[in-house]
């Protein structure tokens, strides 16, 4: 039997999607596709256990050593700043981090700029190397509705399509940073299974080489 390799992905679509990339580069776990409500499935003939976590709570997972390795969005990484090694860009869940505000708002750097988001810690870095003085509102959800009710001047969100965000009269002004699902290790795991994780790695990048 080979060691066991932790995995733990986010529920939802991308968790799904990056299992199947998973599965096609060797680590199937039959299991999964049983329809079952259970959050952990493993395969010791593969060596690979999968459980399933919110994706907030992913890098926190691999970051504790519960998960050997895992998927999570660069935004999570961004704002939480784990303490786990980043090993490749998936390129799955593009999006943006992005400042949207009222089709007709007009920045006054004379005052103070009041940003609503639920990525604080994003939103103040960005901010702090442009030099501009905000107060932020950490807001967990409907970020859109804080300018039109004006609750903040702008807001710091993901935006995938900008439907939301044109549906309710605001517009990206400035791009943040780019978001994409990142491969994720564990320090110390990728210490004592190093072989193992780079296997992983490199089979992922090969499936990413592929499909360019």
């Amino acid at each position: 039997m080979k060691k066991m390799l932790n995995v733990v992905l986010p529920k939802g679509r991308l968790g799904e999607k990056v299992y199947d990339r998973l599965e096609r580069a060797g680590y199937a776990c039959p299991s999964i596709r049983d329809g079952s409500r259970k959050l952990v499935f493993e395969n010791p003939e593969a060596g690979v256990r999968y459980f399933w976590v919110k994706p907030s709570d992913v890098a926190i997972y691999v970051e504790r050593g519960v998960a050997d390795i895992g998927v999570a969005g660069k935004d999570i990484l961004l704002e939480y700043q784990p303490d786990v090694y980043e090993l490749l860009d998936l390129g799955f869940g593009r999006c943006r981090m992005a400042v949207a505000a009222p089709v007709d708002f007009r920045d006054d750097p004379r005052r103070t700029l009041t940003v609503a988001t639920k990525f604080t810690n994003i939103a103040r870095t960005y901010y702090a190397s442009k030099g501009r003085d905000i107060d932020i509102i950490h807001l967990n959800g409907s970020i859109e509705i804080a300018p039109i009710l004006g609750l903040s001047d702008v807001i710091v969100d993901i935006v995938e399509t900008g439907a939301t965000l044109r549906e309710n009269q605001l517009d990206v002004v400035e791009t943040v940073v780019p978001i994409s699902a990142r491969l994720i290790a564990n320090k110390a795991a990728y210490k004592f299974k190093r072989e193992a994780i780079d296997d992983v790695v490199t089979r992922m990048a090969a499936q990413l080489e592929d499909s360019v």
